[in-house]
C-alpha cells in the first residue's frame, strides 16, 4: 500500500528525495513535521468551519493554503524517505 501512496505522491516527493541526508538530521524530525502537518490540517478544519458560517469567498485563502502545508507536510512525513524530511527541516 505503502509503495503505491509513494507512486501517487511521486511528483511531490521526487524533487525532495534527491541528494543526501542532512548532517543535523534526526529521527523525530519525522514526528514533529507529521505533527505540525495535523496541526494545519486542523487549521484549515477550523477555517472551512467559518468559511461556511460566514459565507465570505476571503475565507477560502486560508482554507487552500493550511490545506496544502498541511497535505505536504503529512505526505512527506509519512511517505518520504529521510532525505526529503531532512529537506523539508533544511540542511543546515
Amino acid at each position: 500500500m505503502k509503495q503505491r501512496l509513494r507512486q501517487l505522491f511521486a511528483p511531490l516527493l521526487k524533487p525532495l528525495e534527491s541528494g543526501k541526508v542532512g548532517p543535523n538530521y534526526k529521527a523525530s524530525h519525522r514526528t514533529v513535521l507529521n505533527v505540525v502537518g495535523v496541526l494545519f490540517l486542523v487549521l484549515a478544519t477550523v477555517s472551512a468551519t467559518a468559511l461556511v458560517f460566514t459565507g465570505k469567498a476571503g475565507a477560502l485563502i486560508p482554507v487552500v493554503v493550511f490545506l496544502g502545508i498541511g497535505g505536504v507536510c503529512v505526505v512527506v512525513g509519512t511517505l518520504g524517505s529521510d532525505v526529503a524530511v531532512s529537506k523539508m527541516w533544511g540542511n543546515r
